[in-house]
């Protein structure tokens, strides 16, 4: 169990075995970040578990109305399930009820009493495609309206056997839902925690550089700084960078109508190297592709990950600007992040987390909105300390 034991490590954990039910509550209650407390969280919680069931109950219609077409539906099951049981175990232990304690109580077919996922799934199980059929649709409308119960009782305060019982009764729904949809419950347990400790790590690793190994040459330079100044041709607004007086790459407009500053996007493939280490966009203008080793200089660095990385750039830009270029934002919703990494899952880059993507996104609108806001300056980047800051700069070039 290589992942778990992952898991395990970055949570502090000398635990080994299968995953159990009260270990999985303790971590995923670790993974909550906000700052809610009692009846407030709980309600939070609880709305947010039903929710989640909503979710699980949309991806079994896309699928049932899509059919083959809907390719996503095996890996979003077991997202979907894994949220579902992270909420539950949370109202559960706001609640203070070990899950355990929930498995005990409600008879369950696949082990009452259970203490770890595994005792719950069904023996010899093979988890091979989620299925999708009326079963599965009437198990997951038992466990909606179970969730649906808890909510509704609890403004009349349903509170201690009774809350008990009725979040058994849920618990025993997600589990024989899981069954049915030929859904692991360890496993979605275990890919939630991975998930969520990607988005929210208990300590922060930023991991080696991917050019580490390679000769001093083909490797991005671990500190320098690009220079950003706008200039008049021909009637129109141009962009220019330049490292140590030297012009990078080519002069750049905005190539859009109302003219939204993309011109300075280029920041974007700064921040990917500070922050993340990989930007073949980047390699390719400083003339240090990794062409020591073949296999890694037609991938990785090649054209295709380079128009993968200018893709990113172009839809993060767009989708920043809907939002005032993430000012006063220090947090990226879940679905964008996702999106990003799912775009470099063929690259090296796919194992950098989603905080870490977060961190290059929001750093490079930071500096974004200097350089709009000055009209250009100085940009320093520091792979070592994983960083990128904007320095403003007189008329003549210097730093200020």
């Amino acid at each position: 169990m290589p992942e778990l034991d992952t898991i395990r490590s970055d949570f502090g954990s000398r635990t080994s075995g299968p995953l159990a039910l009260d270990e999985y509550q303790k971590f995923a209650r670790r993974t909550y970040k906000g700052d809610l407390e009692g009846e407030e969280l709980f309600r939070f919680l609880l709305l947010g578990l039903h929710g989640e069931v909503g979710s699980l109950l949309s991806e079994l219609k896309k699928k049932q109305r899509d059919r083959s077409a809907y390719v996503a539906y095996s890996r979003s099951a077991v997202e979907e399930t894994g949220d579902v049981l992270w909420y539950l175990a949370n109202v559960a232990l706001v609640a203070g009820i070990p899950l355990s304690m929930l498995a005990e109580t409600t008879a369950l077919e696949t082990g009452s009493g259970a203490t770890t996922f595994g005792e719950l799934e069904p023996q010899a199980a093979l988890f091979e495609e989620p299925a999708s059929n009326a079963a599965v649709q009437e198990a997951l409308l038992v466990l909606a309206a179970r969730t649906g119960d808890i909510v509704s009782r609890f403004k009349e305060g349903l509170a201690g056997s009774e809350l008990h019982a009725e979040l058994a009764l849920v618990f025993a729904a997600m589990v024989n839902a899981a069954k049915l949809a030929h859904v692991s419950i360890q496993g979605a347990a275990t890919a939630n925690l991975s998930k969520l400790l990607s988005r929210w790590p208990i300590t922060r690793d930023y991991g080696q550089l991917y050019d580490e190994g390679f000769h001093p040459d083909e490797q991005i330079p671990r500190r320098f700084a690009v220079a950003f100044r706008e200039r008049q041709v021909g009637g129109a607004t141009y962009a220019f960078q330049s490292i140590n007086g030297v012009n990078l790459g080519d002069r750049l407009t905005d190539n859009s109508v109302g003219g939204d500053d993309y011109r300075f996007h280029d920041v974007f493939h700064l921040a990917f190297a500070a922050i993340l280490g990989w930007s073949p966009v980047l390699r390719s203008l400083l003339k240090v592709k990794r062409k020591s080793d073949s296999r890694v200089d037609e991938i990785e660095d090649g054209a295709r990950a380079q128009i993968t990385e200018e893709g990113i750039s172009n839809w993060i830009f767009a989708h920043g600007l809907r939002y005032g270029a993430f000012e006063h934002v220090d947090s990226l919703d879940f679905a964008l992040l996702k999106t990003v990494q799912e775009m470099v899952r063929e690259y090296e880059v796919n194992d950098r987390p989603l905080w870490m993507w977060e961190e290059a996104i929001l750093a490079g609108f930071s500096v974004f909105r200097d350089l709009k806001r000055n009209r250009g300056g100085t940009v320093e980047v520091d792979l070592h300390k994983r960083s990128i800051e904007y320095v403003a700069t007189d008329s003549s070039g210097g730093s200020k």
